[in-house]
């Protein structure tokens, strides 16, 4: 039985290319939570840690860039290919989540 997303119904095919490239953003990312963590633990100067925390937002923002683009190319103009116009909603929706 496949497992379902926590958060939704839909799931999107990636290449292994596309896989790895967003893994490895990830775990490097994860790598840098865990270092602000033992900072935390290591009673680092709060201006050091709000730098370190200020590096992660924009790794995160990077992360989003370059997931939501490849949502466009992909899904989103599939879907309009398809007749399904509903999706340019689903972006609009997403996109102000994503500006709050």
């Amino acid at each position: 039985m496949e497992e379902k997303c926590c958060c939704c119904e839909k799931k999107k095919e990636r290449s292994d290319e596309e896989y790895k490239k967003l893994i490895n953003r990830l775990n490097r990312i994860s790598g840098q939570i865990n270092g602000i963590k033992k900072m935390v633990e290591n009673s680092a100067y709060c201006t050091d840690i709000l730098i370190q925390v200020s590096a992660v937002t924009a790794a995160l923002n990077s992360f989003n860039k370059e997931l939501l683009a490849e949502h466009i190319r992909t899904c989103v103009a599939d879907n309009i290919k398809n007749g399904d116009d509903a999706v340019v909603d689903e972006l609009v929706n997403t996109l102000q989540k994503l500006m709050r």
